[in-house]
């Protein structure tokens, strides 16, 4: 697993430690313990390709100026056999290091010999991490936040991958507690309301269900004779599911109790919204480890076993009849109810469950959720929980998400054209290719707000940055098969070949290429997959740039080997990037 920028960068240390190691010996320096200095790529690359402020940091220390130290510095550093061709003194006394032909050279052979593996590290390695993503109450379709979260999450998850962790992907199936109780009345509601006198009269006429939902409850499925109360599901789907269990059932559960009536309607139900969530998220690329069942918790004891450990930690008191657990006591702005006066816990008591189970069950070594913008304040009081139960709550992270707008003729958007409801991840899927949907969503990073533009993510432009990327490809590809058919042969690579390439824009092209390793532990550092997405644009920007420029066809036999070699890396890394985010990587456009 190459990296030639981090290579470089301890070698430029290590040239400095050298020469003041030789200055301090010789007496030039005093014996003073060397400050630790930095080197950086600096903003401007006339000012070098590394820069370091070694000679600034020891002004003090050494009682001299610092430039005057610099000179000395580089006086003492010999340069044969390393990455550098030349080193020199800049301003007040920074040291600026130049590549060598042999750097670049060693760059692409890094890239070319490492092939599809190009860019992974090491950074992760003998870690395990789960990340949990999407997670859709499983009471209605997925919308466009679950939509941004399902490539974000999956993305970020290949980036992990990438960078050496043993990633778990892995959906949470709320399907127990009160969203469920929620879901059971809504339909059993729904489904007297088609068992009632009205109800029947307007089944006979034998319509489908969308001409039967607009007839008997009118167009937004809200007319007054059939009035929901606030705490239901009001959604039109439903309305499709009480209908269907009356098109093969009859009204036979009418007669029943209401509880039954609502077991056997979410028993109905459920696992058909289920099984459309893994369809859909199939579709968009999306394949989950497991999918981890709520009622699971509830039915193996974990719930309970987790209120027990609360209890026994001291941080719960019962009050008006209901047990408390003290998160104030780890930062969170108010204390939270555990179980109800009624003996049912909260919502919160499986969330704890979970993550003790992801955490300390399971024992991965890092908990990762991807979670919307209101679930800010979840984080003190999961963080609390894991802490109480004597789980370090640093092994869990959890990344915040922003809204996401979608925007067509540059106004906000909210209505399918297809079917003229409310725009779900499946018909966003039917809109607009699932390359851009993918590509789009993690083109900012999570926790900033994002205008998504439909408009621009179906058009064939350079504007469109999925585009854009796949036509870097494509362009590659045509410049081999040209090639190809003119009958000249793409060599081997060859380092000394390579050694052709001078000009800035070839210069520029292959330190980017260098720069992916890093990308990679950054974004996996710091859990955002944008920052692989913006380098991948910037690489097909800067591969443009090289063929408006440099010509390949043409040129003296050793130049063009050299740019086609340096074509193939770049297309080697842009289709190991689009592979890593499932995106398709044509070969034509």
């Amino acid at each position: 697993m190459a990296n030639l920028v981090n290579d470089a960068f301890a070698q430029v240390k290590e040239l400095v430690m050298s020469a003041l190691g030789e200055l301090t010996a010789e007496g030039v320096f005093p014996a003073e313990a060397i400050p630790s200095f930095n080197t950086e790529i600096p903003a401007d690359p006339k000012n070098g390709d590394i820069s370091t402020n070694a000679a600034m940091v020891c002004a003090r220390p050494f009682k001299s100026n610092p430039r005057k130290i610099a000179e000395s510095i580089v006086s003492r550093i010999m340069l044969s056999g390393t990455f550098f061709d030349r080193c020199e003194v800049a301003g007040p006394g920074f040291i600026n290091f130049f590549y060598s032909k042999e750097w670049y050279s060693g760059v692409l052979e890094a890239v070319l010999g490492e092939g599809e593996s190009y860019g992974e590290t090491d950074m992760g390695k003998g870690k395990s991490v789960i990340v949990e993503f999407v997670s859709a109450n499983p009471t209605g379709p997925m919308h466009i936040g679950n939509a941004r979260g399902g490539a974000i999450g999956d993305c970020l998850s290949s980036v992990l991958e990438k960078a050496g962790y043993t990633v778990a992907r892995e959906f949470y199936v709320n399907d127990a507690g009160n969203q469920i109780e929620k879901f059971g009345k809504s339909l059993s509601l729904r489904y007297m309301q088609i068992c009632s006198e009205q109800g029947m009269e307007v089944c006979k006429k034998g319509l489908d269900t969308e001409a039967f939902c607009k007839e008997i409850y009118g167009e937004d499925g809200n007319r007054e004779e059939f009035p929901m109360p606030e705490d239901t599901y009001r959604g039109m789907d439903i309305i499709e599911h009480s209908k269907r269990y009356f098109d093969e059932y009859g009204s036979v559960l009418s007669g029943q109790p209401e509880e039954e009536r609502r077991k056997t309607l979410v028993e109905f139900a459920l696992p058909v919204n289920i099984e459309t969530l893994h369809r859909d998220l199939e579709k968009y690329r999306i394949t989950y480890d497991k999918w981890f069942r709520e009622s699971t918790l509830h039915n193996d004891g974990s719930v309970a076993e987790v209120i027990e450990k609360l209890k026994a930690s001291g941080h719960t008191y019962e009050k008006d009849g209901a047990l408390w657990f003290r998160t104030t006591d780890f930062g969170d702005e108010k204390d939270r109810v555990l179980v109800r006066e009624n003996g049912i816990p909260t919502y919160l008591v499986p969330d704890i469950a979970y993550h003790y189970n992801k955490l300390a069950v399971r024992k991965f070594d890092k908990a990762v959720d991807i979670f919307g913008a209101d679930h800010h304040g979840y984080i003190a009081r999961i963080k609390a929980s894991m802490t109480a139960l004597g789980v370090d709550s640093d092994r869990l992270d959890i990344v915040i998400m922003q809204m996401v707008n979608l925007v067509k003729n540059g106004e906000k958007y909210k209505l399918s054209k297809r079917s003229g409801k409310a725009i779900t991840l499946s018909t966003l899927l039917e809109e607009i290719p699932i390359d851009a949907a993918r590509f789009f969503f993690n083109l900012r990073e999570p926790n900033s707000h994002f205008d998504f533009d439909l408009d621009l993510a179906v058009s064939n432009s350079s504007q469109n940055p999925v585009y854009y990327v796949q036509y870097a490809h494509a362009r590659i590809c045509s410049v081999m098969k040209k090639m190809a058919e003119e009958g000249i042969e793409v060599r081997k690579f060859d380092r000394e070949c390579v050694k052709s390439l001078t000009e800035p824009e070839e210069l520029e092209l292959v330190k980017l290429m260098a720069s992916l390793p890093n990308v990679i532990n950054e974004a996996a550092r710091t859990y955002d997959p944008s920052k692989v997405t913006k380098y991948v644009v910037d690489l097909a920007t800067l591969y443009h740039k090289f063929y408006n420029s440099c010509r390949i066809k043409g040129e003296a036999d050793e130049l063009m080997q050299a740019r086609l070699s340096l074509s193939l890396a770049a297309g080697q890394i842009i289709r190991n990037i689009l592979n890593m985010f499932k995106i398709t990587c044509p070969e034509a456009m």
